[in-house]
């Protein structure tokens, strides 16, 4: 019975073994990002914008795909030296049959956890620094000699489409989504995951300038509604009148964003990761097993009315996406022992905060008073700094999904039970 406290050793064997595997995966990947976000910052400027834009969001779109193929194929390289896969024998499962296994879950864990937001700032930071002479210079000295204010086209390659084409490209978004996961459900199609996932992210980007004008709107008349005025006024009155009111959410807000990268983060992580090595189950009947009357909610719910299923999946839909798989992945750590799970949060966290530091002594240590000059050097640091911790996590993962399944499996648990 392996140790939960053998997470570390476990993960350092395993980083050992696929070493060179997940270094390619990275570095392929790695280029392959950044060829396509310089390719979007070269078509998002110039005549025939609208159409330009357009083109800027679906390279986008593959950006966030490439960044599930190269996450699936990082797991998928491990998944043949985990303890795991050799109890279960049989033959090694391949690449695109697990890729398209988790692309659905994968996209509604991405978007609904805001992972995209990564994906989208490196973009804007590129289009900045690539297009500073075109689009940010030459816009302001003009401006200056013919004394109006600067116009620059910089930064905005997804949100400058115009809501209505936004609107037309997110309405065709949802149709082959839909399409797409009718697919899925009945088991069709040898890609139908993956481009359900595809059809998934172009939903998000390209819906996602009609979507924050229409919230705006929203905003606007839902401000002036007078319960909503009532409430604000409530709330206000709360603040002032109840002692300790406004300093508990205070605190709450300051402490919300450390217990979200520390524990929920890597549970996140950890389901893509269990999606990918195939023990696992996004059944709300296996998140709420053992508790009676939430197993008979369900039994109800499936033998109820097809009309009321589908009223239910539309109003609990988000939730379900975000929490079901994650309660899932808890189930199956928690089985490993509670000990598995602090470790793998204490690991996850110590390994970014150690890269933080570690990078900011390494660039002390060269230090540097060359002007410009840390625009050519910092790009190596940061690659040799995000391979380090990218496949030390994977490799950290699949050393925790190992112990928790080899320790249920001895036990005689079922796995994804």
């Amino acid at each position: 019975m392996p140790s939960p406290f053998s997470l570390p050793l476990h993960a350092l064997r395993l980083a050992g073994k696929c070493a060179l595997p997940l270094i390619m995966w990275f570095s392929v990947g790695e280029a392959a990002r950044f060829g396509l976000l310089y390719l979007g910052t070269e078509i998002s400027h110039g005549d025939y914008r609208q159409a330009r834009l357009v083109a800027t969001i679906a390279v986008m779109t593959l950006v966030v795909m490439l960044a599930m193929a190269i996450t699936t194929g990082m797991l998928h390289s491990l998944r043949g030296a985990l303890w795991e896969t050799a109890a279960r024998g049989g033959e090694s499962e391949r690449y695109w049959v697990a890729l398209d296994r988790i692309a659905p879950a994968f996209a509604a864990i991405y978007l609904t956890w805001n992972f995209v937001r990564r994906d989208a700032q490196d973009f804007i930071s590129l289009d900045w620094l690539h297009n500073l002479d075109q689009n940010f210079y030459n816009p302001i000295l003009t401006g200056v000699a013919e004394g109006k204010e600067a116009e620059t086209t910089a930064g905005a390659g997804l949100s400058d489409l115009d809501w209505r084409v936004s609107l037309a490209s997110m309405a065709v978004a949802m149709g082959l989504r839909w399409f797409f996961n009718r697919m899925v459900e009945r088991g069709e199609g040898k890609v139908a995951g993956v481009a359900a996932a595809l059809s998934e992210f172009a939903l998000f980007f390209f819906g996602l300038n009609a979507t924050m004008t229409l919230a705006s709107l929203r905003a606007d008349w839902v401000g002036h509604r007078q319960v909503v005025a009532e409430s604000g006024e409530l709330w206000k009155q709360a603040k002032e009148n109840v002692p300790g009111w406004e300093s508990f959410w205070t605190a709450l807000g300051e402490i919300r964003p450390y217990l979200v990268d520390a524990l929920i983060v890597p549970l996140t992580w950890l389901t893509i990761a269990i999606l990918v090595f195939g023990a696992f189950s996004e059944e709300a009947r296996t998140a709420v097993r053992g508790v009676r009357r939430l197993e008979e909610g369900v039994d109800r719910l499936e033998q109820s009315h097809t009309i009321t299923q589908n009223s239910f999946n539309r109003v609990t839909g988000s939730f379900m996406e975000r929490w079901v798989p994650l309660v899932n992945t808890f189930r199956l750590v928690i089985k490993g022992g509670a000990a598995l799970f602090g470790m793998m949060c204490l690991f996850y966290v110590a390994l970014r905060l150690g890269a933080d530091y570690a990078d900011r002594g390494v660039r002390t240590l060269i230090g540097s008073e060359t002007p410009y000059w840390w625009l050519v050097i910092s790009e190596p640091i940061e690659f040799v700094k995000n391979l380090l911790v990218t496949t030390l996590t994977m490799c950290l993962l699949a050393a925790t999904f190992d112990i928790a399944a080899t320790r249920a499996r001895r036990s005689g648990q079922a796995i994804n039970a």
